[in-house]
């Protein structure tokens, strides 16, 4: 479905629901939010879902991380149709 990114903000995009709380952690129930691929997908490879449950849990806690300052300041000036390769970030790779 097109709609906007509410993380990105860019408009006419694919969303995909965001738990704001991991599922794994009570979210099931708990407030989620549209975000486009690209977004979806680079918030689970540079954060755990520990990390989303402590501390990341609202889109303003999110966009206000310094990890996603410069990803966001990028992402918003691509077009709707981009969908960049996104890869786990080292510190996650490593954990497994």
């Amino acid at each position: 479905m097109n709609k906007q990114c509410e993380l990105c903000k860019r408009e006419e995009v694919e969303t995909t629901v965001h738990h704001l709380l991991p599922r794994e952690m009570g979210g099931n129930y708990g407030p989620k939010a549209n975000l486009c691929i690209p977004c979806h997908k680079q918030i689970h490879a540079i954060f755990t879902n520990e990390q989303l449950a402590e501390k990341l849990f609202t889109i303003e806690r999110l966009e206000n991380e310094e990890e996603m300052i410069k990803y966001l300041k990028w992402i918003k000036k691509q077009p709707a149709s981009t969908l960049p390769t996104i890869k786990k970030s080292k510190k996650l790779r490593k954990k497994k």
